[in-house]
């Protein structure tokens, strides 16, 4: 019998991924969690159904949200990551010997947890004595920050579920006091590929 794992990207696109089996399956307090081990793309990890990395080629987006503003931005001492509980933003970041701090604030340990035992590649880096890992929710920790961060990463689900409260005005008003005078902010903010998703 053939597994898939399906997900649709509007009602006449979907991607369909082959499965060879399922290493996780759980609910935690936010959401479903789920691991799947594939041919093509090795494993990958799924919220609520939706895709958020696969082994094969996580890099590129991890890569590109990391070293971009560090390639712009000369002096980044204190890194702020919101989310990115799989650990691969947190990796990139170690890199950088002259990063002093790097609080990583994700709603949802079990991500965490996950990451750890099935994604040890990815979440390799989570135990690097400069990062601080605070579990709870990203617009409620912002809120107590004021010009502490040089670079602030959003690495966030889409906006619905534990994701939401980060595309709001507020939120992204609390990232702006929260950077120094010269930070950065990137975040992940959905793709506009379908016109549905550009409108939106």
């Amino acid at each position: 019998m053939d597994l898939w794992f399906s997900e649709y990207h509007t009602p006449n696109v979907k991607l369909a991924i082959r499965v060879d089996r399922q290493l996780y399956a759980g609910q935690s307090e936010f959401q479903r969690i789920d691991v799947f081990e594939s041919p093509e793309f090795g494993r990958f990890l799924t919220l609520d159904g939706y895709m958020m990395l696969t082994e094969k080629d996580e890099f590129i987006y991890h890569e590109m949200i990391v070293h971009v503003p560090l390639a712009v931005h000369p002096h980044v001492r204190r890194v702020l990551v919101i989310g990115a509980g799989d650990g691969g933003v947190i990796r990139e970041l170690t890199r950088y010997p002259d990063i002093e701090h790097i609080d990583m604030v994700e709603i949802d340990p079990l991500v965490v947890t996950v990451a750890r035992e099935y994604l040890p590649k990815t979440a390799c880096s989570l135990e690097d004595p400069r990062v601080s890992i605070h579990y709870e929710d990203g617009l409620k920790f912002i809120r107590r920050c004021e010009a502490a961060y040089d670079l602030i990463i959003v690495d966030s689900t889409d906006p619905f579920g534990p994701g939401e409260g980060l595309f709001t005005r507020e939120f992204y008003g609390n990232c702006y006091k929260a950077l120094r005078e010269d930070g950065i902010m990137v975040n992940q903010h959905e793709s506009p590929f379908y016109q549905e998703d550009a409108i939106a």
